[in-house]
């Protein structure tokens, strides 16, 4: 039986750092990077973000899947074996590890394992949207705010997240029109009062957004959106539209198996990446809902690297 040192689960920015140090410590890393798990594809969210223009080291941009790719080039080069598949199934109950991948009866056998799954915005589900996405349609405010800088935007949503994603743009863009379906925010007060005194900022509560356009332009430039109460539509020019009602983190695998927040995502030790169960790491989005950037999921996977190798030697050594 062929026990694996470390198996990495996910290929994004946490899972491919993960193995460019787990490889260099020649831990002789498998990657199982996925295939197309909840709607996300192997690089994660990334592959669905045109230009990245906050990565350290790359001050002319970059597109989020030549990131990625450069990502996951060095990890293979580092000495990694990538599989791309989606894991159907784990037993972290008794050591080794157990980890099923796609349609295989047998299981993949691990020491340590590395949880690096992600997490994947949620939208409004409306076609105009999801055509428009990332061509004015985001989930990241950080991420892509600069690239409306002196333009009117949108923002839909009613917590922390939606407060803070229209403050931050507040700062960029020319103004910010924060729409909400219902009277009352799910946001603290101390964000809501933050918002609501920012002039830059309007607000639209009880109206739902029905569609962005323009499908024909191939861009934002304007949303229709819908009193809920009267019924009435209007159109809001705007040059994107910032959805922010919230992650759903990838940890369906995981349920039962190691410790989760009531939110779903995975408890990790604070300060380390280290779950409930002893030799299991979890890194990136997953177990991070509140920074959610390429850069500290990459630092979270270094960090799950570090910590397996450790383990490792105090268990008798890596093979």
């Amino acid at each position: 039986m062929e026990v694996r040192n470390v198996v990495i689960i996910g290929s994004g920015p946490a899972g491919l750092t993960a193995c460019i140090y787990a490889a260099r410590a020649n831990l002789k890393p498998l990657c199982i990077e996925g295939f197309n798990a909840g709607g996300l594809i192997p690089g994660g969210q990334l592959m669905f973000t045109t230009d990245v223009e906050n990565y350290p080291g790359f001050p002319e941009k970059v597109t989020g899947q030549e990131l990625m790719q450069r990502f996951r080039d060095q990890a293979e080069h580092q000495g990694t074996e990538i599989i791309t598949a989606d894991v159907t199934k784990v037993d972290l109950s008794e050591r080794p590890f157990k980890i099923w991948v796609g349609d295989g009866a047998e299981p993949t056998f691990a020491t340590t394992v590395i949880i690096a799954t992600g997490a994947r915005a949620n939208y409004l589900g409306l076609p105009s949207e999801h055509v428009l996405k990332n061509k004015g349609v985001s989930a990241c405010a950080v991420c892509d705010g600069a690239l409306f800088r002196g333009q009117p935007v949108a923002v839909v949503g009613g917590g922390d997240t939606a407060m803070e994603e229209a403050s931050y743009l507040s700062g960029l863009c020319s103004d910010v029109t924060l729409i909400h379906r219902r009277d009352d925010f799910r946001a603290s007060k101390a964000m809501q009062n933050r918002v609501i005194a920012n002039p830059k900022i309007s607000i639209l509560r009880s109206h739902e957004v029905r569609e962005v356009k323009d499908v024909s332009e191939d861009r934002v430039t304007a949303i229709e959106v819908e009193d809920t109460k009267s019924g009435t539509s209007k159109v809001i020019p705007v040059s994107a539209l910032f959805v922010a009602i919230g992650h759903t983190p990838m940890s369906e695998l995981f349920v039962g198996q190691v410790d989760l927040h009531p939110n779903g995502y995975i408890k990790t030790v604070p300060g380390t990446t280290q779950t409930s169960v002893p030799g299991v790491f979890a890194a990136g989005d997953v177990q991070d809902w509140v920074f959610r950037q390429a850069v500290t999921a990459a630092g979270t996977g270094c960090m799950a690297a570090l910590e397996a190798e450790r383990y490792l030697s105090l268990a008798g050594g890596a093979h």
